[in-house]
């Protein structure tokens, strides 16, 4: 009988631990907008994942690439930078937009339980925390070329006469990624990279196309984000590889913000946070390299499929100048329409 009781105790004591456990994020309740760039199977991916650390809590996201979603928040927020905006959190691929928005006092500082757990820099009052980690690099077709006779630089893959009207980019002006790919290339190369580019006759388009044109050999080499050639090799068994390039990968930290209540569509932001908390958590950061992105957690034991080291990939960082890509993105904007769209 007193084992009897004993275990009683006990599984009432489990059940109610259970219960504890499962009511912090059961007492997350209302609805959020999330405004993304991150691709649709990563977001649905999440949606999924969200609705079940929070079952009473309605999450929506909104796609758009980087470039796309500025000019639309630019639009909510009206010329006099006072309307509110149509979502409650970001999770944009331009870390130097955080910057641009809390200059405009659009959001919510916050407080992560990972702070002090970071690889990568965030804001010291706590408006925006990095999330996830995008990486820009070369790919090509080992089927169609040998490594050996391709570019293993990104100043080479704008310049090397070889690759003349075979080499491909995303669009630096609906993209975060492209656009802080060519940041980081004009603080290193000059202005004039974009003038090599232009005389290599690159072609600015979307991922998925450069990919297929890699596919079918119509291009030689393409600069495109590590995520994407992981998740084709991943998905389709393509033999589609990387290059890490030698002048420095780019690494884009991008970043999860929470809007200012005043200025949010559902003001919930006790329900954001916990949100942002999730992503920084080791489930959400595993979710995050599920999705071929890496983590920016130190010392995170898990990489993308098929990816190397992710501390390999800090040392050999060619590094983003955020504050000059927030201060300088019209002059680099006009020097790209100038130089190589026009």
């Amino acid at each position: 009988m007193k084992k009897i009781l004993a275990l009683c105790l006990v599984l009432a004591m489990v059940v109610g631990l259970v219960s504890v456990a499962s009511a912090v994020n059961e007492d997350v309740e209302g609805k959020i907008t999330i405004y993304t760039s991150m691709y649709q199977f990563v977001y649905e991916g999440m949606k999924v994942e969200l609705a079940k650390e929070f079952p009473n809590l309605e999450v929506e996201f909104y796609y758009a690439g980087t470039g796309s979603l500025i000019s639309q928040i630019a639009g909510e927020m009206g010329e006099d930078r006072t309307n509110a905006l149509g979502c409650d959190m970001l999770l944009v691929a331009e870390p130097a937009y955080s910057l641009e928005l809390k200059d405009y006092g659009y959001l919510h500082p916050f407080d992560v339980d990972a702070k002090d757990s970071l690889r990568f820099p965030c804001d010291e009052e706590g408006y925006w925390y990095p999330v996830r980690v995008c990486n820009m690099v070369l790919a090509y077709n080992p089927e169609k070329y040998s490594a050996e006779e391709l570019p293993k630089t990104f100043k080479e893959f704008a310049e090397d006469p070889a690759l003349k009207g075979k080499i491909s980019m995303g669009n630096p002006l609906t993209s975060g990624t492209a656009f802080a790919g060519i940041s980081a290339l004009t603080s290193k190369y000059g202005f004039e990279y974009f003038d090599a580019l232009r005389a290599n006759e690159v072609v600015s388009e979307s991922g998925s196309t450069a990919l297929g044109k890699l596919e079918s050999g119509e291009c030689k080499e393409i600069m495109i984000l590590e995520e994407s050639v992981l998740q084709r090799r991943h998905d389709d068994g393509s033999k589609l590889a990387c290059i890490y390039p030698e002048d420095g990968n780019i690494l884009i930290p991008s970043t999860v913000m929470i809007v200012a209540e005043e200025k949010s569509a559902n003001v919930n932001t006790e329900a954001c946070e916990a949100v942002a908390n999730w992503l920084l958590s080791e489930a959400g950061q595993s979710f995050i390299v599920s999705g071929y992105m890496h983590s920016v957690l130190k010392d995170f034991p898990e990489i993308p499929y098929d990816s190397i080291d992710t501390d390999q990939l800090i040392a050999s960082d060619m590094g983003v100048d955020w504050e000059r890509t927030y201060h300088d993105r019209n002059e680099i904007v006009d020097e790209w329409n100038n130089r190589v769209t026009k």
